[in-house]
């Protein structure tokens, strides 16, 4: 199949499948979603983004119709069946199906959607070119929700300014870009970061990039910066699943960074590499 859209049991052509209208997801974006990239049919850092899915449906208290690792081999064989060895991968749960309703019933048995389509991830290695937006997030940024109406509207600002992403701010304290944690390098080549708090999604790249400073002898502070500190770095980097540790050139149209590329290029081989090993054939 050239892509593939999986609902509850039926699977066919993304373009081609439907969801009821009373799923949750459609009224009240009531669900959580994860997206990983696929090399080789290979799902990569699958156990860790099941992990955060299963920790975000138990705290939101959905009743999940199939286990972590029934997940998870679902996922394996819906891949196959794509013809692309190169992925990218979504899928979410929605706490179920019902007449609208603010207050779910407690029964509801939460729906898996799964879409699937051929893509390759971007090499770390182009700057990229940033805005400043504010953070008019809720406070759950922690759960990766469907609610995703300000990182919209941020990618829109952002796509109007032709950058490739948008850094939120709350008063000038950063938190975390649209679509990827943020770090920035300072001087003294610590790597510091926002603390992984509410304010925030604790991504799967964010803790291997953690995990790699302190395998790389690299100080790590998670600790908040503020957006004065962010332009006056020795590096901006963003830090995603879809690019593992990419540098940032520009910031409202301001050069910033350039000043530690071989901090940059030790994380980079250090965080890529180990997506292209543990993808390999």
């Amino acid at each position: 199949m050239e892509n593939l859209g999986y609902y509850n049991g039926k699977y066919d052509l993304i373009e081609n499948m439907t969801v009821p209208m009373n799923d949750r997801a459609c009224f009240f974006g009531d669900g959580l979603f994860e997206v990983a990239y696929v090399r080789n049919y290979k799902i990569y850092a699958l156990d860790e983004h099941m992990d955060r899915l299963y920790d975000g449906a138990k705290a939101l208290g959905y009743n999940m119709p199939i286990t972590k690792g029934e997940f998870s081999s679902l996922l394996y064989e819906l891949s196959s069946k794509v013809d692309s060895p190169d992925q990218l991968l979504y899928w979410q749960v929605s706490r179920g199906t019902e007449m609208r309703s603010h207050a779910p019933q407690s029964e509801l048995v939460a729906n898996i959607w799964v879409t699937i389509r051929p893509k390759v991830m971007l090499a770390p290695y182009s700057p990229a070119k940033l805005i400043t937006y504010p953070d008019t997030r809720f406070f759950h940024c922690n759960m990766k929700t469907l609610n995703l109406l300000p990182t919209v509207m941020a990618s829109i600002a952002a796509k109007n300014a032709e950058a490739d992403e948008a850094i939120f701010h709350r008063d000038g304290i950063v938190t975390e870009c649209a679509h990827s944690n943020l770090c920035i390098i300072r001087d003294d080549g610590a790597i510091q970061t926002a603390p992984s708090d509410n304010l925030i999604l604790p991504g799967v790249t964010r803790a291997h990039m953690v995990r790699a400073c302190k395998e790389l002898g690299i100080t790590c502070i998670e600790e908040p910066y503020t957006l004065d500190e962010l332009m006056n770095a020795a590096e901006v980097v963003i830090v995603t699943s879809g690019a593992q540790f990419r540098p940032v050139a520009e910031v409202d149209g301001v050069a910033v960074g350039g000043r530690a590329p071989e901090i940059v290029k030790k994380m980079q081989e250090k965080l890529y590499g180990d997506f292209l090993e543990k993808t390999n054939r």
